[in-house]
């Protein structure tokens, strides 16, 4: 069976290590990082584990993944830039955090619903999850209200605090605020334009699956 959950440990991990790294580039005005377009994508691995092949099989590639992601933190932790190191302590435990809780709830989610239309089950799960996902990122790794880290850790991310227009042209709000809202409207259109590898990979895995 481990051999059967490979290719989804592999891709859970690759998405998460790419994620890491593309994080560091930002893009429109600084609104958004191309670790913003391939993140989304664990949400969809994670579907496709669990319509194929189970719950279990879900939940160790989430583990996986996890496991993936703190292992990078490590790495980042150690590089420094121009600023401090590349992965702050705050950024790392919510990066963790929000990806083991929220990947957990959108297979939980999936299983209650897998009976239902085909798509149901993905997209109900899939926009549940980021959301949740995005909330517990931004606001463990940036709100100025979550103080239990310490001043050096507050002052590592305390930029994201700098009241800027929302979405640029908006009312003044934290900048994590703006970050937070932009990364969820992606996350938003990807679980939407998910449906379509999540149905023809499914397809393509189940009828390898059968016998002939």
């Amino acid at each position: 069976m481990t051999r059967t959950y490979l290719p989804g440990i592999l891709a859970m991990a690759a998405i998460v290590v790419a994620s890491n790294i593309l994080v560091q580039f930002l893009i429109l005005d600084g609104l958004l990082t191309w670790g913003a377009f391939t993140y989304p994508c664990a949400f969809i691995v994670t579907d496709i584990m669990n319509r194929v092949y189970g719950v279990k099989a879900a939940r160790k590639v989430v583990f996986a993944g996890f496991v993936t992601g703190i292992l990078c933190s490590l790495i980042g932790s150690q590089i420094m830039l121009e600023f401090g190191p590349a992965v702050p302590l705050r950024v790392a435990v919510a990066s963790g955090t929000a990806f083991l809780i929220a990947q957990l709830t959108d297979v939980a989610l999936f299983d209650r619903l897998r009976a239902g239309r085909w798509w149901r089950a993905p997209l109900v799960s899939t926009l549940v999850g980021s959301a949740l996902d995005t909330a517990l990122f931004f606001t463990i790794a940036f709100s100025a209200s979550v103080t239990v880290f310490g001043a050096n850790a507050d002052a590592a991310i305390s930029w994201a605090w700098e009241p800027v227009p929302f979405l640029l042209t908006g009312p003044e709000a934290p900048l994590w605020v703006t970050l937070g809202f932009a990364d969820w409207l992606v996350k938003l259109a990807l679980a939407l334009l998910a449906l379509i590898p999540f149905r023809l990979i499914v397809a393509r895995l189940t009828a390898t699956a059968q016998p002939a």
